[in-house]
């Protein structure tokens, strides 16, 4: 074996003088070789690399691919594929994708409708409100159609553990925006919940700045109370500051002082069109 070894040894020089044999793959070798290791995890027979794969492409925002890609894998056999799907779709703000991901509202698996529903709340879609609406009051708007059959679902504690909620609702379900006031034990649906109300200060329908005024004034649960008040705040709507009036007497601490704060900021929303002038 050595002297196998020694009557190699002359070519060592050579590959030192002939870098050739070490030269380093181009840039068009580099994206397609990522481009395959790509293309594999999302063909995998696996469902958990077709899940990892889908997520990495929200990565590549640069490129139409990333998104034909992930509207395919929204039809995937396996809920947690769709689930990831739509969260990238509505990462990569893939407008195009806005059909399908109305359609997803549908799926089976309410972790899918969660996640369509978050693509379509930062693409801006109105058909996001449908949901969180559901979701926060029990029941649909009565010119909504989305999700009734799974509301049942929704109430059980235990199923929404089961269903991946933590999933459907995305990698930030409240645009960082009072995270700590939501964290709660996994045998309450009061985050899904509270959730739905923090997403329903965008929504323009009158009826949900009532829904919300509601549940902040009588919901049993204190969390969601304060999503809810988090949600009249940023809506701006200075008419439901005296309406909220009597949450300043709350024996719930956390929603007395939250509720003082959110009146206060309406009020000052409401004074500044006068300091302008």
């Amino acid at each position: 074996m050595h002297l196998r070894l020694r009557n190699f040894m002359w070519l060592a020089p050579l590959l030192v003088s002939f870098p050739i044999f070490a030269t380093e793959p181009s840039a068009p070798q580099l994206r397609q070789q990522a481009w395959m290791v790509l293309n594999s995890g999302l063909a995998h027979t696996k469902a958990q690399h077709r899940v990892e794969a889908v997520k990495a492409l929200s990565l590549v925002t640069a490129e139409r691919a990333s998104v034909k890609l992930a509207l395919h894998a929204l039809d995937d056999d396996n809920s947690a594929v769709r689930t990831a799907a739509a969260i990238t779709l509505g990462q990569l703000h893939a407008a195009n994708a806005i059909p399908q991901l109305r359609q997803a509202l549908s799926d089976k698996e309410i972790s899918v409708v969660l996640a369509a529903s978050q693509a379509l709340y930062i693409l801006r879609d109105k058909s996001a409100y449908g949901v969180y609406y559901a979701i926060l009051m029990g029941d649909k708007k009565a010119s909504d159609g989305v999700i009734q059959a799974q509301l049942d679902r929704l109430k059980d504690p235990k199923k929404i553990v089961q269903l991946g909620f933590q999933e459907g609702m995305g990698f930030v379900p409240y645009g960082g925006i009072g995270v700590e006031a939501y964290r709660v034990a996994k045998n309450d649906n009061s985050q899904v919940r509270a959730a739905a109300a923090r997403f329903l200060a965008l929504d323009p329908d009158p009826m949900s700045g009532d829904a919300l005024v509601q549940i902040a004034l009588a919901d049993n649960n204190a969390t969601v109370r304060q999503a809810a008040l988090d949600a009249l705040a940023e809506r701006g709507d200075a008419a439901c500051i005296s309406k909220l009036q009597r949450n300043l007497n709350d024996p719930k601490l956390a929603v007395r002082y939250r509720t003082a704060a959110a009146m206060l900021h309406l009020s000052d929303l409401q004074r500044r069109p006068a300091r302008k002038k």
